[in-house]
């Protein structure tokens, strides 16, 4: 398959010395990026939902170590590698569902403590990079990979945004969207809008547009009917293909809040439900889901839009930023070192035993 243009959209970039996060707030009204040179403006940028997506936020953060390396060579040379310990900190307090972050996070801390070399800033900006690269290729091998699971042509539907704005490139989900739509095997796209950041219409919709893929935007509300009644149609809606943000052990799986919804109805209907992650996002040291953290945002997210409140005054909310989706509702677990079907304890190690 030809990967024409996979890294046409570039959520991350490094250079001349700063990192550049494409601002996913703006989109898709405006494309603007903005530099960062200093480690708390990477953590705000993290938690302010800047750059948002388990891979994305991984990459995001072995930049921002390269850049507080830089500053504490600055300010104290000797001390450098016990004084950036501050600066890790403030990263893994920026989002602590994505354990991608914290897989990141440990990597940089191991270089950091066998380097000797009389460039340690060179030294952590080429393991960044190679983060970076790492995961693209790792999203073209799930796409690949998701695809061949798919065996008819046919419709699917897909919640939040695992594109290449949530990865270093290409996606997640939707890299296997972009693999399996080469093929011929996806003829459109169904996108929860995804309240209250509107990560689907914002996002989603947008990367489906830049590649020409025909997308429809859905209210969350309307997926079991859209699904129910595609199945007259001539490509029924056959799959949802989902991506996420940390998986336990068990299978067990953490993602975009509505998911767990998703695969409830994916298995009333009688279809199958996806998800796409790379080993990274596995995390091994929990043995079930109930053993995730699940990040609870302000609930001005919900009592508003776009700055402009739309609930009535006095009313509380709750905001959830992620669910659980139990492994016995997963029909498949997409990775770039292999495909888990009906994941369990067992293959899930077996999985990462190879990895290890």
């Amino acid at each position: 398959m030809p990967l024409k243009t996979y890294d046409s959209i570039k959520p991350i970039i490094w250079k001349e010395d700063k990192l550049f996060l494409l601002d996913q707030r703006l989109l898709p009204q405006e494309e603007t990026y903005i530099a960062l040179d200093n480690v708390k403006a990477v953590a705000q940028a993290i938690t302010d939902m800047v750059v948002r997506g388990a891979p994305a936020i991984g990459i995001t953060a072995a930049y921002g170590i390269v850049i507080a390396a830089r500053e504490r060579l600055k300010e104290q040379p000797e001390n450098w590698k016990s004084i950036i310990e501050e600066d890790l900190d403030i990263l893994a307090q920026s989002r602590p569902t994505a354990v991608n972050l914290f897989w990141a996070i440990d990597m940089m801390r191991e270089v950091i403590k066998g380097l000797n070399s009389d460039d340690p800033v060179a030294m952590l900006l080429t393991i960044a990079r190679q983060i970076h690269e790492d995961d693209i290729a790792a999203n073209v091998k799930m796409g690949q990979l998701g695809a061949d699971l798919i065996t008819e042509p046919c419709s699917v539907l897909t919640h939040c945004n695992a594109g290449a704005l949530a990865t270093g490139g290409y996606g997640t989900a939707l890299g296997v969207i972009r693999s399996a739509f080469a093929q011929d095997k996806i003829s459109h796209v169904y996108a929860d809008e995804t309240r209250p950041w509107l990560q689907g219409a914002r996002l989603t919709a947008w990367e489906m547009i830049q590649e020409n893929i025909p997308v429809s935007l859905l209210v969350e509300g309307a997926a079991a009917h859209m699904i129910k009644t595609s199945q007259t149609d001539k490509q029924p809606i056959r799959w949802i293909i989902v991506g996420s943000d940390r998986i336990a052990t068990n299978g067990d799986v953490a993602n975009k809040i509505g998911t767990y919804a998703l695969a409830v109805m994916a298995r009333y209907h009688g279809i199958k439900f996806m998800v796409v992650a790379p080993t990274t996002t596995i995390d091994m040291n929990i043995s079930s889901g109930e053993q995730i953290p699940i990040e609870e945002r302000s609930d001005t997210e919900v009592l508003g839009c776009s700055g402009q409140s739309i609930a009535a005054s006095g009313a509380q909310a709750r905001n959830p930023a992620f669910d659980v989706t139990p492994a016995e509702l997963v029909d498949a677990i997409v990775t770039e070192k292999g495909v888990v079907l009906k994941p369990d304890f067992e293959k899930m190690r077996a999985l990462m035993t190879n990895v290890l």
